[in-house]
């Protein structure tokens, strides 16, 4: 488990003088949505722990915050879908910062595009599983012992759902089973949160532009058997979305957020 932490400084946007800033792990730190979502808390003066398998992909998202924050900044090599990962990956989060305010689980993989679902390899359902299912809750499992012992107790975690929480895509079994998984998780953590002043909350993203999303642009396989392209969204429109609901108060939450390409084929027939 390699960590790295870069010193905070006072700069626009950080912490006042004497006062600590709130501290995230954001999972799926190295690229996409988790990495837009980490630059947006690093400029609004957060401390973040970075957290993906690829270090070098951490090092190019902590590279990116240097020219617009200074704040802390922990890089830490997790598999979300290891125990002994995620274990320290929120030892070295305590040890460097002292508290956690703040979880976004966010890493998850789509998994093989367009595989039917009679020819899906057990190994492949199984690993969407392992990595958007059980990573997420060692994740918030971890968030939950940490923010229910700290002192002031308490703290947000919030799930990165899909609209494949609410309805599929063709030759999608095993993603869009996780994503409706990760709404009962939401929902279960943010009922057993009340106690301890944990809010949890999810955001369901619809096309936002990242490597991910790519194929939506040069034609994908509609319910009707169709091929067709689909508007995308800016991804730092979802990092601001993200930034308010963190930002709530702990007596408010955002239970559960949609945020689209506003024409992309979902409400009515598209």
């Amino acid at each position: 488990m390699n960590a790295e932490r870069t010193a905070a400084s006072n700069a626009p946007g950080t912490a006042p003088s004497g006062t600590s800033p709130k501290v995230a792990v954001v999972t799926g730190a190295g690229s996409g949505i988790g990495r837009s979502v980490a630059l947006e808390l690093l400029a609004a003066g957060w401390s973040v722990a970075l957290a993906g398998r690829r270090t070098e992909t951490l090092e190019e998202t902590a590279a990116l915050a240097s020219a617009s924050s200074d704040d802390a900044v922990l890089r830490v090599r997790t598999d979300v879908s290891r125990p002994e990962d995620v274990s320290a990956l929120f030892s070295r989060v305590a040890d460097a910062f002292g508290r956690l305010d703040l979880l976004f689980n966010n890493a998850g993989t789509f998994g093989p595009g367009g595989v039917p679902v009679e020819e899906l390899p057990y190994d492949a359902w199984r690993h969407v599983v392992d990595t958007n299912l059980n990573g997420a809750f060692l994740c918030a499992q971890a968030a939950f012992r940490q923010m229910k012992e700290q002192d002031p107790q308490g703290g947000r975690i919030i799930n990165n759902g899909s609209i494949s929480a609410h309805a599929p895509r063709p030759n999608s079994v095993a993603y869009t089973a996780t994503k409706h998984a990760l709404t009962g998780l939401t929902k279960a953590l943010s009922l057993d949160g009340r106690p301890y002043r944990i809010a949890v909350g999810q955001i369901d993203i619809g096309n936002a532009a990242t490597d991910m999303t790519e194929r939506m642009q040069s034609g994908i396989l509609q319910a009707n058997g169709q091929l067709a392209t689909e508007p995308v969204m800016d991804v730092a429109d979802v990092a601001r979305t993200v930034r308010h609901m963190a930002e709530l108060p702990l007596e408010a939450n955002v239970q559960f957020a949609t945020v689209l390409a506003t024409n992309m084929p979902y409400v009515g027939r598209g």
